[in-house]
């Protein structure tokens, strides 16, 4: 990925009564390998026994056969990680585990909590000891001290004292537990494999085993899988929904069903509306590989303009490439995209591209697409300029980093060296979803934090601004 880019957080995966179900949760994790690089681990229990095992890296590195033979059982549940609060080290990977009250429990989140500072802090001076600088930590160590006759009790009580955005995967000897906050910032599914639950943080998972998808958790629900079935609970006072619009914009896979719109015929609808909001007379749409796919089709179809693979991306990348010592102009760039002369040349190109963070990647880009000899570069962005960093779950830069927050559309435009630039509009986005336009979170856009920062001396904001 590029580091020009806003990265996801984290991926879920979870199986109950599956013969297979270390092996099923790895390729579950495999499908997700694009919500985090950083780390991967899988929890597995047979109801006796409970293993962990993870690591830094990408999940086919991480497991291998001997790995995944020291995880037996039916049931499993694994994770993704790519780091939003906590350092990038083995002691934040995901599952963590711990010994409570009602036997062990492993637990993978996906989101990041406002309030994990202050909670610390509490617990710490309470006697907690931490291990990790992962947020995920803070609700293990609330779920170890809450008081309730069930492991549910316990952990509603331990969710209610947290804000922010959290879909969970809990691992016990005897339950799978699925969890997503009141709000749904995350999405999280469940689906079915023969007689097995499957929950995943995207359908594509789901697919990629043939497991039939059966419907979203719910926001604010607490399922309960075990040897009885599904037990479905709602312990949380209800709220507004504040599904994260950028999950359509960029962060999910194309192929995946999510809040009931498949996401590439979204980023279509995206690229349809952009279109129409800033239409331009050209010769050549094309996208910006690979997220801006979907949104260049859609531009295409609807301005008439053709589409081609005017950049090729090389897939084979690593997450670190050796630089030559004589320096190559804009290496990390070229390294990952090619400019394909032979359709560029002499050509009015439309580049369209899901989103501008810090604006560097995108300059380079226009420079490589005018030396291929294209007379003419537009560039059109299937969202609007970002302009907040994300505190629910999202790797952002910092405000000042944003290019969007300091500069208008005709500075950015000046700064690309681009013949033209547009973003599609926050009513634009809104609209080409699908969805009740009410439903979802905006904040990296306008700086809307509805789930708010109460901490008086705002250390949660100032720990992602630092």
């Amino acid at each position: 990925m590029s580091p020009d880019k806003l990265h996801d957080e984290c991926g879920l995966f979870g199986i109950w009564s599956h013969p297979e179900a270390a092996n099923v949760t790895y390729l579950g994790l495999y499908a997700l390998q694009h919500r985090g690089q950083e780390s991967a681990g899988i929890a597995a229990t047979d109801g006796d026994n409970f293993h962990v095992e993870k690591a830094m890296g990408w999940v086919a590195d991480v497991f291998g056969r001997e790995r995944l033979r020291r995880l037996p059982g039916s049931r499993a549940i694994g994770h993704v990680r790519y780091s939003t609060a906590g350092s990038s080290n083995l002691r934040n990977a995901q599952p963590i585990s711990a010994k409570t009250a009602h036997g062990p429990v492993a637990i993978g989140h996906n989101g990041n909590l406002v309030n994990a500072e202050e909670l610390r802090r509490q617990l710490s001076q309470e006697g907690a000891v931490f291990q990790s600088s992962s947020d995920t930590e803070v609700i293990l160590h609330l779920l170890a001290r809450a008081e309730g006759a069930t492991l549910v009790e316990q952990l509603a009580l331990a969710l209610s004292q947290v804000r922010g955005a959290y879909s969970l995967l809990l691992l016990t000897r005897s339950s799978i537990i699925a969890v997503r906050d009141p709000a749904g910032f995350r999405p999280l599914s469940l689906g079915r494999l023969g007689e097995a639950w499957v929950v995943a943080s995207e359908t594509c998972a789901l697919d990629l085993m043939e497991a039939k998808f059966v419907r979203d958790i719910e926001p604010g629900e607490v399922l309960v899988i075990d040897e009885r079935g599904l037990t479905s609970y709602r312990p949380f006072r209800p709220r507004e929904r504040l599904q994260c619009v950028f999950e359509y914009v960029y962060f999910a896979r194309p192929d995946s069903v999510l809040w009931g719109r498949n996401v590439h015929v979204v980023r279509k609808a995206l690229g349809h509306q952009l279109a129409r909001e800033h239409p331009v007379p050209a010769d050549l749409v094309i996208p910006v590989p690979d997220s801006g796919v979907g949104a260049a089709l859609g531009f295409s179809e609807e301005a008439g303009i053709p589409y081609d693979s005017g950049l090729v991306r090389n897939h084979y990348v690593g997450r670190t490439f050796i630089e030559p010592s004589h320096g190559i102009r804009h290496f990390g760039v070229k390294v990952k995209l090619n400019p394909n002369r032979e359709v560029l040349s002499g050509r009015r190109v439309v580049v369209v591209d899901d989103s501008i963070v810090r604006g560097t990647t995108s300059r380079k880009i226009v420079k490589m697409i005018r030396a291929a000899g294209a007379r003419e570069v537009h560039m059109r962005i299937s969202s609007p300029p970002i302009q907040w960093p994300c505190y629910y779950g999202i790797d952002t830069p910092t405000r000042k980093e944003l290019i969007g927050a300091s500069h208008d559309v005709r500075e950015i435009q000046r700064y690309l060296a681009a013949d033209s630039l547009g973003y599609l509009s926050l009513e634009g986005m809104l609209k080409a979803t699908g969805n009740d336009p009410h439903d979802f979170c905006h904040a990296c856009f306008t700086g809307q934090y509805r789930v708010g920062f109460e901490s008086p001396d705002r250390s949660q904001l100032q720990l992602f601004e630092a």
